[in-house]
């Protein structure tokens, strides 16, 4: 345990520098090195990730809107569809198999690495 709270914050800082960079970092840094550096559960990573991406993209958010680069009706828009996906996702989230989810977890990693290549 003590070993996982060392790393934490090299974890934590990797990831934040990602989502300042990229506007992600919770799932795609978090996620995997949460379960593979830290062995820590698939399930608790994903809900562990979840919850640190509020501080982190409460700062990226304050440092783009310090620089006008937020368009603020697209994020209201998107705002409300995220809330209930969030919603239904987290609900659903454990009654998946940690098999079934690392594989979609795995898919969804690759399109978006695909999607950003070409």
């Amino acid at each position: 345990m003590k070993k996982k709270i060392k790393r934490a914050p090299l974890v934590g800082f990797f990831a934040g520098i990602i989502n300042g960079l990229f506007g992600s970092g919770g799932g795609t840094v978090l996620v995997p090195s949460l379960v593979f550096c830290m062995n820590v559960e698939d399930h608790k990573a994903h809900a562990t990730a979840i919850s640190v991406i509020l501080p982190i993209s409460i700062i990226s958010s304050l440092v783009y809107m310090k620089h006008g680069v937020v368009d603020f009706p697209l994020t209201l828009a998107v705002s409300v569809g995220s809330i209930i996906g969030g919603f239904v996702g987290s609900t659903i989230l454990r009654k998946v198999p940690v098999k079934v989810l690392r594989r979609f977890f795995g898919i969804i990693m690759i399109i978006a690495a695909i999607r950003m290549v070409f």
